[in-house]
């Protein structure tokens, strides 16, 4: 008997974690009741009753939603590092042209550009495509994403972006102090030194 329930324990289990991992699906399109009882608007947002609670709710298009995220990013993006495109040189680009007139020999440098880390665009990424014939009996490529990890990766980019905008911010800030100190020294220096005169001659 002992032998018995042994056994059976260990299937419990087993199927107990089975089933469990099943259900656990972070991926599946679950169903979501969004009615209420008593709606309010509030901008863009309703106050209702909902299953004997008050609640807020927010009710979004995902494909809206994941456009928009990804707008920011790119946008952000380019506000960090330019844009050849549309001949935007973005904070980078403004740090770089500061640190060069900073080195200049006309402002006392050596004439060496100062060091500049290199241009890291998070959002550069070859899409993987698999190859293969589709429904309608023709060659295509075909990329595919959970949209839950897409909207956790573009989150993750605007997170390290905004880190990034600041970091730059800064050192723009610095080095624009510095050039403001050097172009203030070489005028100083650049002026002729008055001639003092003897206010009583005779």
């Amino acid at each position: 008997m002992g032998k018995f329930w042994g056994g059976n324990k260990v299937l419990l289990i087993s199927v107990g974690i089975f089933l469990g991992g099943c259900s656990h699906n972070p991926y599946k399109a679950k169903k979501i009741s969004t009615n209420m009882e008593k709606e309010s608007v509030v901008s863009d947002e309703k106050i209702g009753v909902k299953d004997g609670n008050l609640v807020v709710q927010k009710k979004v298009e995902m494909a809206e939603e994941l456009r928009r995220l990804q707008y920011e990013v790119y946008e952000l993006e380019d506000h960090v590092y330019g844009n050849r495109k549309f001949g935007s040189k973005g904070l980078y680009g403004t740090l770089k042209d500061c640190r060069a007139k900073l080195s200049s020999k006309e402002l006392g440098g050596d004439g060496k550009l100062m060091w500049t880390e290199p241009v890291d665009r998070v959002t550069d990424k070859e899409t993987e495509f698999n190859f293969g014939v589709d429904e309608k009996n023709q060659i295509v490529g075909v990329s595919e994403e959970f949209l839950k990890d897409r909207m956790e990766r573009f989150r993750k980019y605007r997170q390290i972006l905004e880190k990034r905008q600041d970091e730059y911010e800064e050192k723009v800030d610095i080095c624009n102090a510095a050039l403001k100190a050097r172009n203030h020294e070489v005028n100083v220096n650049k002026k002729p030194a008055s001639v003092e005169t003897d206010g009583d001659e005779s």
